[in-house]
């Protein structure tokens, strides 16, 4: 047995092999479970009883001597596999693609960015919520259209739990826990029950804006409004303001600006009329503010909302929301620039 044992270590000692394919013949013949040291393993029970423990230890050692030198072959192979003789020096240094953000990433960014500048902080929120933070404490009427089944995704029928339509519940939740001066923007996903469409999504992405102080006017809106206008679109870029309703404003409005493909002349994109929507705003409701806890005969504020794909398309000049959610390398590699 002693012998055996020997003549084994010697051969382990002297092996060779000049590719991975050749190491894994020599493991299996030498470590496999049907391998010679398994082998030796297995007539090791026929022993005597007093030769055991001496011819034990020469087996294990041999095992170890067995890994060692079938990692050392490894090793080598591995080192002279990547010694600079075998490197392709005509390979580019960059085979391959690197990934980009998402336009919607870019995009919300610089939007945080030009309202960060303001003063603004960002400020998050559930996207599962209750009626109160998303309805009920901004005004909404127990019979508004928006708490309709076909525009809301209720978690629950009949339950108070639902996704948020939009990203006003954060700023209910601010207001109810911060006293002014508030000056925070609401970045995120939210979710309507409408049909996916190349105009329209089931989700979709909002950044709202609210500013709440002592003395706060329309004057200051429709100045911050100009300032993101020309920071997100240029310094030629023109605003104007509709009338419009909101029930968490009052008074409202809807902001368009001088379209940035034909520079308010007329286009298609504008359908010739040189304005094109991008957000609504205006001074937030008296009532908002009592029933967050906040004294409207002291405080006044502002508040703005836009979509995230809204601003993508005027920028970027995407005809299809579709694209935004479905993944297409192709779409998202032209965005490796902006990035």
């Amino acid at each position: 047995m002693i012998q055996k044992i020997n003549n084994l270590r010697a051969d382990i000692h002297n092996l060779k092999a000049n590719n991975a394919e050749e190491i894994e013949v020599l493991r299996i013949k030498y470590l496999s479970k049907k391998g010679e040291i398994a082998a030796l393993m297995n007539d090791f029970r026929n022993v005597a009883a007093a030769e055991k423990k001496a011819i034990g230890q020469h087996l294990n050692e041999l095992k170890e001597k067995a890994i060692e030198k079938i990692d050392e072959l490894k090793a080598n192979f591995e080192n002279q596999s990547s010694s600079e003789d075998n490197i392709d020096l005509s390979r580019t240094a960059y085979p391959y693609h690197v990934g980009t953000r998402h336009p919607l990433s870019i995009v919300k960014q610089d939007i945080c960015a030009i309202f960060g500048r303001l003063g603004f902080s960002i400020a998050e929120g559930p996207e599962i919520e209750d009626d109160w933070h998303v309805f009920s404490s901004l005004n909404f009427a127990d019979d508004h259209p928006a708490r309709d089944m076909q525009d809301t995704f209720f978690i629950q029928h009949g339950a108070d739990l639902l996704l948020r339509t939009h990203t006003s519940s954060v700023q209910t939740r601010v207001m109810e826990k911060t006293q002014p001066p508030i000056r925070i923007i609401c970045p995120g996903r939210v979710y309507r029950n409408e049909a996916i469409s190349y105009r329209a999504h089931c989700f979709f992405h909002q950044v709202e804006a609210l500013y709440i102080d002592k003395n706060v006017s329309f004057a200051d809106l429709k100045q911050v409004l100009l300032f993101f206008a020309k920071e997100m679109f240029g310094q030629d870029t023109n605003i104007r303001l509709r009338p419009s309703f909101f029930p968490f404003t009052e008074p409202s409005a809807e902001m368009d600006i001088s379209c940035n493909l034909c520079g308010g002349k007329g286009c298609p994109f504008c359908k010739h009329t040189g304005w094109v929507e991008i957000l609504g705003c205006g001074m937030v409701d008296p009532n908002v503010l009592e029933n967050c806890g906040i004294d409207s005969k002291i405080y006044s504020g502002y508040a703005l909302g836009m979509g995230i794909e809204r601003i993508t398309n005027l920028k970027y000049q995407v005809k299809d929301l579709r694209l935004f959610s479905e993944n297409d390398v192709r779409f998202l590699r032209q965005f490796e620039a902006a990035t």
